[in-house]
């Protein structure tokens, strides 16, 4: 991930982002949210240090003064650059001095603190060494919806993101797949993510045959043969935001088997993607796709959850699963990827990204659900 996300946020994007995660905060008990370099750190300020780093970087937000950035002296010029830098203030040390004392003359020394989940422990546990009457909760835990709900150009960029990953599946499909290595099409399908706008490519899952009925197979040496199913699962971010989409795809025609097996699939994730609407519980997603399959006795071979919210991550809050009742809201964005893996033979897979929408959804891909066969 680049320092920096499209020029689109303004600072005072930023600003209302970070004033919204102090009011969440609050809401939630917390004396406020410290933040670490990662996802919620770019998210919040645009900004992400130039390199996986040692020295301490932490916003500090909290209800009682501006947002400050706890900052290394050598990194600070480039956190001025960032499109947030407007929004807060930034607080340098320089080597030699102690970091973590900047940092708790801006705290209550009593507080509960909501603390980015890739915090690194060495960071934590010197503040509760400074603060011993402190405590401590994950992002995910205290605060899971912070980054949940897009704004319109959020939702833009994600649907930007969608397409080029629909624009991979278009061109994938005509690349040749029997007598290669599921790595060469894994190769192909990063390029043509990068091609298409891509920085990050996060996964590419070639399963083909029997590896198939492992969900993260990703890619390995097996040579794809003629006959076999292949799970193809791909995805990664474009300026700033992710993709992430299955089609699974057959060399040469499919087995009535087959064929069977990937249409109920495919009915499973149109069920899922049709009991999206707003207040809905997510689980409900899940339930609607899992029914499908476990009515036609397959329920035993769908192993996973139903789906994963999507951002500036691939993978984040929300969850589509039994058990969350976390009421759906416009501008959620997550999958819907029902999938039957049948051991030691064969798994299909069905994915799109879907946004809720004032009166239900709208997917994100729009590539054919339908069986597709290559050469």
């Amino acid at each position: 991930m680049t320092g920096r996300t499209p020029a689109r946020f303004t600072a005072d994007d930023y600003r209302a982002r970070m004033e919204r995660a102090v009011h969440a905060a609050g809401d939630a008990g917390l004396a406020g949210l410290l933040v670490a370099p990662g996802p919620d750190l770019v998210w919040l300020t645009g900004y992400a240090p130039p390199a996986a780093t040692e020295r301490l970087t932490l916003l500090v937000l909290t209800p009682e003064r501006d947002p400050v950035l706890v900052v290394p002296a050598l990194e600070a010029p480039d956190a001025a650059k960032a499109a947030g830098a407007p929004a807060l203030t930034l607080r340098d040390w320089t080597d030699g001095k102690d970091p973590y004392a900047a940092t708790t003359a801006l705290l209550d020394a009593g507080g509960r603190f909501g603390v980015s989940d890739n915090t690194w422990a060495m960071h934590l546990l010197n503040l509760q060494k400074a603060l011993p009457d402190s405590s401590y909760a994950s992002l995910t835990e205290a605060l899971p919806m912070l980054r949940a709900v897009k704004d319109a150009a959020e939702l833009e960029l994600m649907a930007a993101a969608g397409a080029a990953a629909d624009a991979t599946f278009e061109e994938i499909r005509g690349v040749p797949f029997a007598g290669r290595r599921e790595s060469e099409v894994g190769a192909d399908l990063a390029d043509l993510l990068r091609r298409f706008g891509h920085s990050q490519v996060d996964f590419t899952i070639v399963a083909s045959g029997p590896n198939g009925a492992n969900p993260h197979h990703e890619v390995g040496d097996r040579v794809i043969e003629q006959g076999d199913m292949v799970v193809l699962d791909f995805g990664g971010l474009k300026d700033g935001y992710g993709s992430d989409t299955s089609r699974t795809v057959h060399v040469g025609e499919p087995t009535d088997e087959e064929r069977r097996v990937h249409d109920l699939v495919r009915e499973a994730q149109e069920a899922g993607f049709r009991a999206v609407r707003p207040g809905v519980a997510c689980q409900e997603v899940d339930r609607a796709a899992r029914a499908v399959i476990a009515d036609a006795g397959y329920g035993e071979y769908f192993i996973h959850r139903t789906g994963h919210g999507i951002g500036v991550t691939t993978h984040e809050p929300p969850y589509m699963i039994e058990g969350e009742e976390q009421p759906l809201v416009p501008g959620m964005c997550f999958s819907v990827e029902p999938g039957v893996y049948l051991p030691g033979r064969f798994g299909v897979r069905i994915e799109d990204i879907v946004t809720v929408t004032a009166d239900g959804g709208r997917r994100l891909n729009g590539t054919t659900r339908e069986m597709v066969t290559v050469g």
